[in-house]
Parts: C-alpha cells; sequence; structure tokens
C-alpha cells in the first residue's frame, strides 16, 4: 500500500530548499536545480502478439549535468508518472552527489506491466523506446541502468539498439548489461550490497551489535532479496520479508537462502505461495509495523506515510528505495526517535558500480568482482562518515545531513560553471 495523494516531486523540492537555507545559499543560487533541464515524454507504439496496436507512454528526464553526464534508471510500470519519474532524475543528482561520482542524475519511465508482455513484446516496446530516446543518451550525456521492471537483459537490447544507430557497439550507453556484453562484475548485487554496508555502518555507529539484530524487509525484488540474503549472511536476524503479494514473518528468523530459492525457481512465484513451518503470512503493512530493530523498505516511493509511521516500531529505517518515506512521515518518525539512514545514501551502491561500468566501458578495461566490491565497500564507507559527521556537527537527522552535503556540491558546481550564455 502506497501513501496515495503525495507529490514526490514536491517532497524533494522541500528537502532541497530547506537544505539549501541552512547552507546559507541565496535563492538565486539554487533555482536552477529546483527544475529539469530536459523533460522527454514519447507515445511508443507496438504491435501485440494478437495483432493489436498498442500505443504505450514513456519519459525521459534529465535533472542535472552539472557534475558530470545524467545518469539514471529505467523503470518499467503501471504507476510510472511525469512527477515520479522527474522525483526519481533529481534524487540521482543528490545520491551521485552524496557519493561524489562525477554524475548528474536522470531517470526514465514507461507506462506498463512487464509482467503481462511476452518477451517480443517486450523487446520491441524497449527497442522502439531506446530509438525514441536515442537523441538524449550516450555514454557522454545520459547513461540509463536498470531499475523497478527492468533487467540486464532489457539494457542489453538497448545497448544493441544504440550501437545499431550508431553503426558500431558503444557499450557504454548504458550500465547493469550482461555481463558477456560488457556489463560488471558484482553490478547486479551493487544495490543490496550498498544497503547491507550502510546497515552494518549504522549499526557499528549506535553500538548495536550484528549477531542477532532482527530486521523486515519491504520488497523482495534485486534489492530486497540481496540485502537480506547479505545481511543475513552477516548474522543479522530477518524476521519478515514481503513482495506486492503480500509477506511472510517468523518470530525466530526466516531461512532466506530458502526464500530467495523459491522466489528465483519459478517465474511468477511470489510469498503468497511460499510455506514453511513456523511461517505466518502477513499483509505489507503489518510487515512496517511489526516489531524489529530494523526495516529496509525496498519496495517503491511513498511506503511509510502520514498514516502509519506512528505504528512503525523498528529502531532504524535503512532506505533501499527511492523515497519510501514520505516528508510529513519523517518528521513523525524524527518525533519518536527512529533513525532514518535516507535513500541518497543507503541505496547509492548500484551507481557507484555503475560508474565502475562506466569507466571499465569507456576506457576498455576489466576488473574483478573482489575489486568492484572492495571498491564500493570504500566509498560507501566514507560517504556514511562524511554524513554521519556534518548530521552531528549540525545537530539535524542524516538525510539533511546527506543533501547539505549534496547540495553543496551540486550548487557549487552550477556556481563555478555559471549560467549559459
Amino acid at each position: 500500500m502506497s501513501g496515495g495523494g503525495y507529490n514526490p516531486y514536491e517532497n524533494m523540492l522541500s528537502i532541497v530548499g530547506n537544505a539549501a537555507e541552512r547552507l546559507g545559499y541565496q535563492q538565486c543560487e539554487y533555482e536552477a536545480i529546483k527544475y529539469p533541464e530536459r523533460e522527454l515524454k514519447v507515445s511508443i507504439p507496438v504491435y501485440m502478439d494478437d495483432g493489436r496496436l498498442q500505443v504505450f507512454e514513456g519519459y525521459r528526464i534529465q535533472h542535472s549535468t552539472s557534475r558530470g553526464p545524467a545518469k539514471g534508471g529505467i523503470r518499467f510500470h503501471p504507476a510510472v508518472n511525469l512527477d515520479e519519474v522527474k522525483a526519481l532524475a533529481a534524487w540521482m543528482t543528490f545520491k551521485c552527489a552524496v557519493v561524489n561520482i562525477p554524475y548528474g542524475g536522470a531517470k526514465g519511465g514507461i507506462v506498463c506491466d512487464p509482467s503481462r508482455l511476452s518477451e517480443r513484446e517486450l523487446r520491441h516496446l524497449t527497442r522502439r523506446f531506446t530509438a525514441m530516446i536515442a537523441p538524449m543518451i550516450g555514454p557522454e550525456q545520459d547513461i540509463p541502468a536498470p531499475d523497478v521492471g527492468t533487467n540486464a537483459n532489457i539494457m542489453g537490447w538497448i545497448m544493441d539498439t544504440y550501437s545499431m544507430l550508431k553503426g558500431h557497439c558503444v557499450p557504454g550507453v548504458v550500465t547493469g548489461k550482461p555481463v558477456e556484453i560488457g556489463g560488471a562484475l558484482g553490478r547486479g548485487e551493487a544495490t543490496g550490497r550498498g544497503v547491507m554496508l550502510t546497515t552494518l555502518n549504522i549499526l557499528r555507529e549506535l553500538k548495536i551489535p550484528v549477531k542477532g539484530t532482527t530486521a523486515l524487509v519491504q520488497g523482495m525484488g534485486n534489492v530486497g532479496s540481496t540485502a537480506a540474503k547479505l545481511l543475513h549472511r552477516e548474522g543479522v536476524k530477518i524476521t519478515g520479508v514481503s513482495d506486492v503479494s503480500g509477506g511472510v514473518f517468523a518470530e525466530e528468523g526466516l531461512d532466506i537462502p530458502d526464500v530467495v530459492r523459491y522466489l528465483r525457481a519459478k517465474k511468477g512465484n511470489l510469498l503468497s505461495g511460499y510455506e514453511s513451518a513456523k511461517v505466518r503470512h502477513i499483509t505489507n503493512e503489518e510487515l512496517l509495523a511489526a516489531k524489529a530493530d530494523i526495516l529496509i523498505p525496498a519496495a517503491l516511493e511513498n511506503q511509510i506515510h502520514k498514516g502509519n509511521a506512528k505504528s512503525v516500531q523498528a529502531k532504524v529505517i535503512v532506505e533501499g528505495a527511492n523515497g519510501p518515506t514520505t516528508l510529513d512521515a519523517d518528521e513523525i518518525l524524527q518525533e519518536k526517535g527512529v533513525v532514518v539512514v535516507p535513500d541518497i545514501l543507503a541505496n547509492a551502491g548500484g551507481v557507484v558500480v555503475s560508474y565502475f561500468e562506466w569507466v571499465q566501458n569507456i576506457q576498455s578495461l576489466y576488473w574483478t568482482e573482489e575489486y568492484v566490491n572492495e571498491h564500493l565497500k570504500q566509498i560507501m564507507d566514507q560517504s556514511f562518515e562524511s554524513v554521519v559527521q556534518i548530521a552531528k556537527e549540525n545537530g539535524v537527522s542524516l538525510r539533511m545531513g546527506a543533501y547539505l552535503i549534496a547540495v553543496k556540491r551540486v550548487v557549487e558546481a552550477k556556481k563555478l560553471r555559471g549560467v549559459w550564455p
């Protein structure tokens, strides 16, 4: 259940404005970052398997290129809309800034349900969409990546389509593609691994022992399942997980490897069909309100809102999804003393390793998975320490600490470059 009626872009603007004022900026100094640089809306005609011609709606939005090429995923989901994509693009700008990689922010999306499309329909939809946004993307302009409803195979189709249009292979146009055609080792697990590293960092900061700490994970897609698996391996007791069909809960801890095996065994497997001794089925709302030390919302935005924030019992929230907590919910959680590690820090592992993949592509290099994971850990650890330090110095939340760093880096880059002409 989402907090319907909330506008994620308005949420983002409010936080950015607050951070800019705290940093002492005049409105004219940060006014430009309130608006995306480019917005493209496209109509995508596709012949379906039954012969019908169906037209899908798609978007590609570049929020900022002040610090480098735009970077951001492509989402295939029925709820995709302009405000959501604008917010996601802006979050990417600040996410890249908080971990200090040389990218701006972008995002794309198509209004569709990929689970209802055949492979042929999905491929044709992807290729036509790529052709329509091709003037905006490229390794030096804007580099897409996977997001909700997309995967490595879809990135491979985008890379091939763009390469065919250019007349030569351009692996650096996307990240998150299959390793066999230029993808980075470790990219598939990178976002979830980053969430795991951030969770361990906040436990260390709060002096909470890792072993036996209880955690709930909302969303068992790529990010949630990876975070759950890696945290389970570290000794965290995952007591509840959920997906679109609902959740499962076990007081003594779930067998996470078994849950993940079940979900990946067959396309269409959902937690509503998972059965095991001592496991009970719960709703997504019940999962968010269950008792645990840590809650990791790793589904969609606006999941924790004014209507349910008071019922959250977790002491710590680590945001695996983009924008899972609304502004008013954030205030409620702060009053309750809940520590929230923000999305632009917690789930930045994916874009960090996307950066590694892009660097390898444009320089024709090859890195080992160990090298990738080691450098991911370095960046996530350094970024976490910087956010904690500035939050303590200013007496603000970790979210505001992250935005103080990110907004300053983006505004300063814009000031140094100036307004053209």
